[in-house]
């Protein structure tokens, strides 16, 4: 009965959460917001949400502003900028970069699909096309440079959040360095603790950015950048100026600051159709919402895998753990600072390594998730050599297959493998399926922040099939680890998923710690290379990560005395969070 009750309060957050989200995206009815896929040039599919306020239409024109989010995220991640944009009475694009999301690939195909997205949004007859603005966080903000550069006559203005036009270490990405006239009226948002501040505007400390040679030259002055202060002109197209919110690079989606100094700047220079004020936001509701779905979606799963295991079809794996030989005392202790600093120690050289041995290919097309692909499975060889010395002694005190949870005490392993992979189907396909039907009726998926879950595309499901069998592996031999060795001798469930946890994201916890308390002390990012930069914000999404797929593995070990329930549908789980909100660098 519990179970019943568990499946019926993820659902009415998932639902609550859903319809809340719905209604402040909408403005509560004062805006509609479509998803819609057109055509590039190149004839690939291009994948955007478009926010129409009902004060736009054919005899009524309004102003447009094309939103693009940045590298590995997708068209939902500038939600808080396009519902405050189009509140305020001006047609957004919030477009999914070539390659990311919805888009076809690869990345950077079209200007990063800005060019394409800026000539969409032109077609529309309730936009004035004279009033057109350009905003991007990150790369979105060097795909705005790319399309102001090859439509120089068909935008008014530019928002760069967190991003910059061509610096010496981005020039690869953005052959075009900007200059006191180029872009048109461009206002520079940067954050105080931005993490890329080398890369964008060459300065080692994001709050020096004032004095960076780069962006004098484009404010055309010699002297240090006075924020807020306007340089040049709205009126000749030559205004400039310089923003900084208190926040990190990905903080600027988080930021009522950051959102609210772009309003100021398409205000001032695109002009008003609703007088709000820019500190007058309601985004942060959507974002609440979205997040109470994503935790009613995350407890679907525990609730629909509790309820399936109390049923007849799956009673073959009801069954404590037997046999239970974990390690003790000193060893224990050992195994589990093992276990918790090694991936976290090894976490910026393996994935060094992987960015350049694991390239994307046909096979592997995902750079991103490659080299996460690479840190893992060379952290479960680790992981695994160690077990198997561990293990050498402890066979000696009866230790087994069956403790390990590989083999089950009684009955077939063969079936049970069988009835845990169609446990794992179920539970995951069910979660799934529950979340198309709330992105048809709702336009939203479950996120917070850059934590994102969203439906799959046809591209995305050939992707996840290439990568499942080496997250498989990976959860298969973290599962024998954590349970067989690692398993609390003693305490409730709770406590041993409580302990579990700590165990295995605690590293991940002095990683971030170790990289952003010198950035919050006014220090470089403590990274050990700025070309690993990236890898310092993906790793704020590895701790929640591991702290989900470390309660999955030991509710479900605990409930079948099994590795393989928790570590399929862990499987499954984060094939499907990745792939889907990663880019795809090759056409598939």
């Amino acid at each position: 009965m519990r179970g019943k009750w568990f499946i019926v309060i993820s659902v009415v957050m998932i639902l609550l959460g859903a319809i809340v989200a719905n209604q402040v995206q909408k403005d509560f009815g004062r805006v509609d917001v479509r998803d819609v896929r057109f055509q590039a040039q190149d004839g690939r599919t291009l994948s955007a949400l478009l926010y129409v306020p009902k004060n736009a239409t054919p005899e009524k024109p309004a102003p447009a502003i094309q939103a693009i989010h940045g590298y590995i995220n997708s068209r939902e991640t500038q939600s808080g900028f396009a519902i405050e944009f189009a509140r305020r009475g001006w047609v957004v694009l919030s477009l999914d970069q070539s390659g990311h999301g919805y888009s076809s690939p690869p990345v950077g195909a079209g200007g990063y699909g800005a060019i394409d997205g800026l000539a969409y949004l032109k077609t529309l007859d309730f936009v004035d096309k004279t009033k057109i603005g350009l905003e991007g966080h990150s790369m979105g903000g060097w795909a705005s440079v790319i399309a102001a550069a090859t439509m120089p006559n068909d935008y008014r203005s530019m928002v760069l959040e967190g991003s910059s036009t061509g610096t010496k270490y981005s020039s690869k990405y953005v052959p075009i360095p900007g200059t006191p006239t180029f872009p048109k009226n461009l206002a520079v948002v940067f954050s105080t603790y931005d993490e890329f501040s080398i890369l964008m505007w060459e300065v080692p400390i994001a709050r020096d950015v004032v004095h960076s040679d780069a962006l004098k030259k484009v404010f055309g002055t010699e002297d240090p950048v006075e924020p807020g202060r306007i340089y040049g002109s709205i009126d000749e197209g030559t205004a400039r100026v310089l923003y900084q919110p208190e926040t990190t690079h990905p903080g600027d989606h988080l930021s009522c600051s950051a959102i609210g100094y772009a309003i100021e700047w398409f205000q001032k220079t695109l002009g008003e159709v609703n007088a709000i004020p820019a500190s007058d936001q309601i985004w942060y509701w959507k974002e609440i919402a979205t997040a109470v779905s994503l935790l009613g979606a995350l407890l679907f799963i525990f609730a629909l895998g509790g309820l399936l295991l109390q049923t007849g079809a799956f009673a073959a794996l009801r069954e404590a753990p037997q046999n239970p030989k974990p390690a003790t005392g000193v060893t224990w202790w050992i195994a589990a600072l093992l276990t918790m600093l090694v991936p976290a120690a090894t976490y910026f050289i393996f994935n060094g390594i992987g960015n350049l041995a694991f390239k994307s290919s046909w096979l592997f097309p995902q750079q991103v998730t490659n080299t996460l692909v690479f840190w893992l499975i060379l952290n479960m060889i680790i992981s695994l050599v160690l077990f198997l010395i561990w293990h050498a002694f402890n066979r000696k005190k009866g230790g087994n297959g069956v403790s390990y949870g590989f083999i089950g005490a009684k009955g077939s392993t063969g079936r049970k493998i069988g009835l845990s992979i169609l446990l794992a189907v179920i539970v995951i396909g069910v979660s799934y399926l529950l979340l198309v039907v709330i992105s048809a009726l709702f336009t939203v998926d479950y996120r917070f922040w850059i934590l994102q879950l969203k439906p799959m595309g046809w591209l995305h499901f050939k992707v996840a099939l290439r990568y499942i069998i080496p997250f498989l592996l990976f959860y298969l031999v973290f599962a024998m680890v954590l349970h067989g060795q690692l398993r609390a001798a003693a305490g409730t469930l709770k406590s041993r998923m409580i302990k579990a946890v700590i165990v295995t994201s605690l590293g991940y916890l002095l990683l971030l710690l170790m990289l952003y308390i010198p950035l919050f002390a006014g220090k470089p990012l403590g990274v050990p290379d700025v070309q690993l930069t990236l890898y310092a914000i993906v790793a704020i999404q590895v701790l929640p990560l591991f702290i989900i797929v470390t309660f999955v593995s030991t509710y479900f070990y605990e409930k079948t005395g099994l590795i393989y329930p928790g570590a399929l549908i862990n499987a499954l789980f984060i094939t499907w969070y990745i792939v889907a909100s990663q880019a795809t660098h090759v056409p598939i």
